[in-house]
């Protein structure tokens, strides 16, 4: 089995519960999540089953939309109600209008630095190892981008906000910084993530409703196919000899090519050079085998994600240029 599933993870599950959850529903070995989500956030999470897991780089890129809450009155260790207070409760609270500006300050292009309670890692290990080890790690701030930071509901001492943001934002930090600059402190009390790039919460399925579709052998109505993955990206059916390269890993040629479907326009906002077009390659019967790009200084597509590893002798024989009856 290969594809994405959608899943709307529950609270108090990690990340990796899920994953482990999903291998032992499917029967599937090879199953990894795109993006992770902290055990008290809900909402959606794209799990990769089988040849799937090898499209990470390009799903872990996408944008996310929350929704959530922040608490103001105190500030925790680990900047979420989990954690363990560091401030004095301050019920001075700030004026809507105050909370409104300090949003703004926030959207656009800033810098953040990850929450000292984090799977990060510094050094080979998780920065919540270190910190359970009383041992405090200064990292460098990360660049990120927050498209947008709503006010939903203003509550004192509970704000609700929705945030569209770059991947490798931490909301725990966005709102744990919003609690400094209110002069009261805060913390993150719930978060709910709703969007990654075109996904929606709306198509995900609970743990519950997967494990019950799958008794019914509805596995298909669930699972995004590859052929159906990174749309964006041109789509190119190879010959019989083409998909054998392809499979090999071995440059791409004009006359291995049958067809080319150019249903979007390709983009370079998934960490090529732009000199790089990324392109989807198909065998002749439709099965995804390979990602590739064309460089403008070499000729030829030249295969840098390959799907379907399947080596065998009559491709070798192709490739040498050897024929066998």
């Amino acid at each position: 089995m290969d594809g994405i599933i959608l899943v709307n993870k529950p609270k108090n599950l990690t990340s990796h519960d899920i994953v482990q959850k999903i291998r032992i529903l499917l029967n599937e070995k090879k199953a990894g999540h795109f993006g992770t989500l902290d055990p008290m956030a809900t909402g959606l999470i794209l799990i990769g089953i089988g040849k799937a897991t090898k499209l990470f780089p390009f799903y872990a890129k996408l944008t996310k939309i929350y929704t959530g809450q922040i608490k103001l009155g105190y500030a925790t260790d680990t900047y979420d109600s989990c954690g363990k207070a560091t401030s004095e409760i301050n019920t001075e609270y700030p004026s809507e209008i105050k909370i409104r500006e300090i949003f703004k300050t926030f959207e656009g292009s800033i810098s953040q630095v990850p929450p000292p309670y984090s799977a990060k890692k510094y050094k080979g290990k998780p920065l919540y190892k270190h910190a359970r080890n009383n041992i405090k790690i200064k990292l460098p701030p990360n660049a990120i981008k927050i498209y947008f930071l709503n006010l939903l509901k203003y509550d004192p001492p509970a704000i609700g906000f929705e945030t569209k943001c770059s991947s490798g934002t931490y909301i725990r930090s966005l709102a744990h910084e919003i609690g400094k600059k209110t002069g009261c402190g805060g913390h993150l009390s719930a978060l709910k993530r709703t969007q990654i790039g075109s996904f929606s919460i709306n198509d995900s399925l609970t743990l519950e409703e997967i494990s019950a579709m799958d008794h019914k052998k509805r596995t298909h109505e669930y699972v995004l196919p590859l052929e159906n993955l990174l749309p964006q990206f041109p789509k190119i059916i190879l010959s019989e000899q083409g998909a054998l390269k392809a499979k090999n890993g071995a440059s791409i040629k004009p006359e291995d090519i049958m067809n080319i479907g150019f249903d979007s326009i390709p983009n370079n906002k998934h960490g090529f050079s732009e000199n790089d077009q990324i392109f989807r390659l198909f065998s002749p019967e439709g099965q995804l085998i390979a990602l590739a790009t064309k460089k403008l200084e070499r000729k030829g597509l030249h295969p840098f994600t390959v799907i379907d590893t399947g080596h065998n002798n009559q491709a070798s024989a192709v490739l040498k240029g050897e024929h066998h009856e």
